[in-house]
């Protein structure tokens, strides 16, 4: 397992690499996070052995379970599923960046819930650009909205912007998504929205990051190109 893993992981490291290098970008800005929900501690050790530092969950309390189990290990973890506001308190203690801030009333959990713990992650605006009924995320204004609220925060620092495009098997067909994020963001940098706020791009996963990148992503979750296809319980 821990070979296949790491040619697995070195594999997708190359072709962000060209990916950046054809869209005239530097490598060095697009961090990889390892999607390592449903996989145990073991595949998350054999990854880290390989150089990967940054892991991402998407249920806290899995999550949790595995932040013990791998405590000896220095790992950057990151919530990239749905957050419930009533999970906010264990959230904000655990993870370095949150990518799925989706209302105001999250954020402002968020944010109380880290300065009672003297914590201070990072977090992204989950935008749901395409309305999709099924999934989370906010309408772009409302996504506006949540940034305009978080120049006031105290402890959460809202970095950039997320996005879970429909699903499509051609990248060619999600790149267009990506290509409205960008946009997005541009826009509301110029309309004064501070760029520290904007530094990420959270977009592209294992099918289509390659698109993401060449359309401005800095931060990909891979998951199934690393460790494999998920084997999901009944439960």
């Amino acid at each position: 397992m821990d070979a296949t893993i790491a040619s697995n992981l070195q594999s997708v490291m190359s072709r962000m690499d060209a990916a950046a290098r054809r869209a005239g970008r530097d490598p060095s800005d697009i961090r990889l996070v390892a999607v390592s929900k449903t996989f145990s501690v073991d595949h998350v050790r054999a990854a880290w052995s390989a150089g990967q530092r940054e892991f991402g969950e998407n249920k806290v309390q899995e999550a949790l379970q595995k932040v013990g189990e791998a405590a000896d290990m220095q790992i950057r973890w990151h919530l990239i599923g749905h957050l419930q506001s009533n999970k906010a308190r264990k959230a904000a203690g655990a993870f370095a960046c949150i990518h799925s801030v989706d209302s105001v009333d999250l954020l402002r959990k968020l944010d109380a819930a880290a300065v009672e713990l003297g914590a201070t992650p990072e977090a992204l605006v989950q935008v749901d650009l395409a309305r999709e009924e099924t999934k989370s995320g906010a309408a772009a204004d409302d996504a506006r909205r949540i940034m305009d609220a978080a120049q006031t925060a105290r402890a959460v620092r809202i970095v950039g912007l997320m996005l879970i495009p429909p699903w499509n098997e051609d990248p060619e067909q999600t790149r267009p998504w990506f290509v409205r994020l960008r946009e997005l963001r541009e826009a509301w940098l110029a309309a004064g929205v501070p760029p520290a706020s904007l530094r990420q791009l959270s977009m592209g996963m294992s099918h289509d990051f390659e698109a993401a990148i060449e359309e401005g992503a800095t931060l990909v979750r891979v998951g199934t190109a690393i460790f494999g296809k998920r084997t999901y319980s009944a439960a």
